[in-house]
């Protein structure tokens, strides 16, 4: 009966990592996630119980730090819940990193840096959008450095080989970069976990963390040529391209969202949303905003051919809410 049809479910993981205090520290992380997530509800109709935020601004008892067991769990919980035709959303703010393949000679992998240091790599987010119900959407925004790729194997729509070139190398910082080396990682990790700082950061990781480090430490990861996948339900918009650096724009900068400190990109993306737009034309206008203000990153999207031209979070024009203001860049 229509009466008893189940209502999709729209539910969404927000995490901003600024990392205060620490040398790496960043200042517009936790403001991009605070507006998506108004965004969210004002816009696109996602009910506030239904959203986790992760931020690591306070230690009171009760909130949940964003490291890395604490956002693969969020994240797995949030994957748990779903049924088919569900929208689910993950938005990152904070640093990324490369990590280096133990035998790929010269071959990086993605990964993102939770407070923790337990990075969450490329096949954590492959491991997670297998698990997603067919039909539902898990879609990744990722605004960090070298987030291209975020989600291993995921289909190439707008990227370094697929929109013309426009990344020939690290970008030229604007503001701080939203990037950790990966010596700095090691550096970090080889103090606590009494591994010498020449091993590989998977040792350190497995020293640490056990059983909560990445999967891809935990087995011997082949990286020969992937087979041909069937599409999934992954979309990843990410902030720039694997070989780039995003930017987070301190608040007296003319790029500010509201005079708050920002992403780059996810100010880009706020702009965007005035409108329902489709996650390629997303993607593309973002690119021309970022171009427009001097920032010299390029916002990638991964994901199947039909959710390239879909509507992002599912939504036609008709059905977004009126914003009362809408962010100004």
């Amino acid at each position: 009966m229509e009466g008893n049809k189940k209502q999709k479910q729209m539910l969404a993981t927000l995490v901003g990592c600024n990392y205060a205090g620490t040398p790496h520290e960043l200042r517009g992380c936790i403001n991009d996630v605070l507006a998506m997530r108004d965004t969210l509800v004002a816009r696109f109709g996602f009910a506030p119980a239904d959203i986790t935020v992760l931020t690591d601004d306070r230690v009171d008892a009760g909130v949940v730090i964003p490291t890395g067991a604490n956002i693969k769990r969020a994240l797995s919980d949030m994957v748990s819940r779903a049924a088919p035709g569900d929208v689910l959303f993950f938005h990152y703010s904070g640093h990324g990193t490369l990590v280096p393949r133990r035998h790929g000679h010269g071959q990086y992998d993605e990964a993102i840096v939770p407070t923790d240091f337990n990075l969450i790599t490329d096949v954590d987010f492959r491991q997670l959008v297998d698990r997603v119900p067919e039909g539902a959407t898990f879609t990744m925004v990722s605004d960090s450095c070298h987030s291209g790729g975020l989600i291993d194997q995921e289909k190439e729509q707008i990227g370094p080989s697929s929109s013309g070139g426009g990344g020939d190398g690290l970008a030229a910082a604007r503001g701080r970069r939203r990037f950790l080396p990966y010596a700095a990682v090691v550096g970090h990790l080889s103090g606590a976990s009494g591994v010498d700082a020449s091993h590989h950061v998977a040792d350190h990781l497995l020293a640490l963390f056990g059983a909560d480090a990445s999967a891809k430490f935990h087995f011997h990861q082949r990286h020969d040529a992937p087979a041909p996948r069937r599409p999934d339900g992954g979309i990843l918009l990410s902030g720039c391209q694997t070989d780039e650096t995003s930017e987070d724009v301190a608040a007296d900068d003319d790029a500010a969202e509201g005079g708050k400190a920002c992403g780059a990109f996810s100010s880009a993306v706020q702009a965007v949303l005035a409108a329902a737009v489709s996650n390629r034309e997303l993607v593309r206008r973002a690119r021309e905003v970022l171009a427009e203000q001097g920032f010299e990153q390029h916002p990638c999207l991964y994901c199947s051919d039909a959710n390239a031209d879909a509507p992002f979070l599912g939504h036609q024009e008709e059905k977004l809410k009126p914003a009362a203001t809408m962010p100004a860049l």
